[in-house]
């Protein structure tokens, strides 16, 4: 595993006031912070970061009177539902599978979390190190239907001086969809509205323009795929695709193919994106620099690493350089004061990016648990 200068973390579910949370006292169950994890980064105009943490809130004691009961967003408020347990697969952590005699039926897999996620400001020390503030003032909580089960893993991009963009997974029983929030400081958010419809996640606006327009790397899922022919480089299932917009809101696909998994590893056989596209250089070649995740499989969940590319600056779609080697790997010695509070291993998550003169600051999520700061010198990018 690479070492780096500063790799830490420095911020975890025990800094969460849950007497702050827009939760409270909605419903008289105990809950607790399953985790604080994923942050979206971005540099605000003090020269502070701003870390966009996903709280995971859960129910301390999901099960009783033999149902599984969950959190729910409805009417402004917060209630919770509860299922049979005999119709629920609990086997992961992060939700439970129903069964056809629940409300699911139709032969679709259908699902509930066991957490319901929104999003605190935190605000750090220009090296991301250092606690400044927590802006529980400004926390984003669901606000309509299409959030009922939350807000998960905020993306944020910084498009020139007094504007900045902010994608999040919005979940709910209606759609799995990308909603897109702006500023004008990166602490106080206007809602948008959705820009991308059902499971289409970690959608990353690149930071800059290509040719006039906005540009995305967006990552649809699905249960189907069909096969690439026989000794292709490439695997099929998840990719990360591209789109394009006039104005950022109103997205379209573009015909072109992303990052797409190597048939020679396991190590991507699934991916997604990391951090929103910076234009940077390296070793004399300017690019997007892309950090994205790829999964082997494993046990439930798999084994998240972060792996990256430089993309064509003009021509998004082509990979200038880039590495089979992880960049960032997951980090047991991290989590091990927090080891009681575990429920997943083998998880790094990276969603963060800022540059400085030598290197780069990065966030990730570690274990579905807690956020995760690293600076990486350049010079490891060039070496790969």
């Amino acid at each position: 595993m690479t070492q780096f200068p500063f790799d830490r973390l420095v911020f975890s579910p025990f800094m969460v006031d849950l007497e702050r949370s827009p939760l409270r006292g909605h419903f008289g169950a105990e809950t607790y912070v399953l985790g604080a994890f994923n942050p979206g980064m971005t540099v605000l105009p003090n020269g502070n970061l701003l870390l966009m943490v996903r709280v995971a809130e859960a129910l301390r004691h999901p099960i009783r009177e033999g149902k599984v009961h969950a959190i729910r967003w409805h009417d402004g408020g917060y209630v919770l539902d509860g299922w049979p347990l005999e119709l629920a697969d609990t086997s992961d952590p992060r939700k439970f599978m129903l069964g056809s005699g629940s409300n699911g039926g139709g032969g679709w897999k259908v699902m509930a979390l066991t957490s319901l996620s929104w999003l605190l400001p935190v605000e750090m020390s220009p090296d991301g190190l250092e606690l400044v503030d927590t802006h529980y003032d400004k926390i984003i909580a669901p606000q309509g239907s299409y959030q009922a089960y939350g807000i998960e893993d905020a993306r944020i991009s910084r498009m020139g001086e007094g504007a900045y963009l902010m994608t999040t997974c919005s979940v709910s029983p209606e759609r799995h969809s990308t909603t897109l929030y702006s500023s004008c400081d990166g602490l106080d958010w206007t809602f948008e509205g959705l820009v991308l419809d059902h499971q289409n996640k970690d959608m990353l606006i690149f930071e800059g323009l290509v040719q006039g327009e906005h540009w995305a790397q967006t990552r649809p899922l699905g249960d189907l795929y069909f096969a690439y022919p026989p000794g292709s480089e490439w695997r099929s299932g998840p990719s990360i695709n591209l789109a394009r917009s006039p104005d950022a809101l109103h997205w379209r696909p573009d015909i072109q193919p992303g990052i797409r998994p190597h048939s020679g590893t396991a190590a991507t056989a699934r991916m997604g994106g990391g951090t929103p596209p910076i234009l940077t250089e390296m070793d004399g070649q300017r690019g997007w620099l892309s950090l994205w995740h790829g999964v082997e499989p494993k046990e439930i969940v798999g084994i998240y690493r972060t792996y990256w590319s430089l993309l064509d600056p003009d021509q998004p779609w082509k990979v200038i350089a880039g590495s089979h080697t992880p960049l960032l790997e997951p980090n047991a010695e991290l989590t091990r004061p927090l080891e009681d509070l575990l429920y997943l291993r083998d998880v790094v998550f990276t969603t963060g990016i800022a540059e400085l003169d030598d290197r780069f600051i990065v966030a990730s999520g570690e274990a579905d648990l807690a956020c995760r700061i690293t600076h990486m010198p350049k010079e490891v990018f060039r070496s790969a």
